[in-house]
């Protein structure tokens, strides 16, 4: 079983009560972190943005609540809740809140 500090184990929850918004900001909480990879909450303020960055891994990102838009190799990929979207390892990517969102990022590094 993997070993997680920032989320209970062995029992159901809701993931996005996992994090909480604050206002201006972006919040993250990492749940899981193992040399195979990462998953980590994060809560977007209405108008909160990570700027253009690459990753050399691959990436699904899960709107858990709300909406975001989202540039992948300069196209841009709207996102709501329920929605998943896959960003590839070594593209050039973005992302901005529409309206407060929440989502679970997972990276996949091996």
């Amino acid at each position: 079983m993997t070993e997680s500090k920032g989320a209970p184990t062995a029992e159901a929850f809701v993931m996005k009560d996992l994090v909480q918004y604050g206002e201006g900001a972006v919040v993250s909480r990492t749940l899981i972190k193992q040399p195979t990879g990462t998953l980590t909450l994060f809560a977007f303020d209405q108008g909160q943005e990570l700027s253009e960055h690459t990753a050399p891994f691959d990436a699904v990102v899960e709107v858990l609540e709300g909406e975001a838009l989202l540039t992948i190799g300069g196209r841009p990929v709207q996102a709501v809740a329920g929605q998943t979207v896959i960003m590839p390892a070594n593209v050039p990517h973005a992302l901005k809140a529409v309206a407060r969102f929440k989502m679970l990022l997972t990276m996949i590094r091996s």
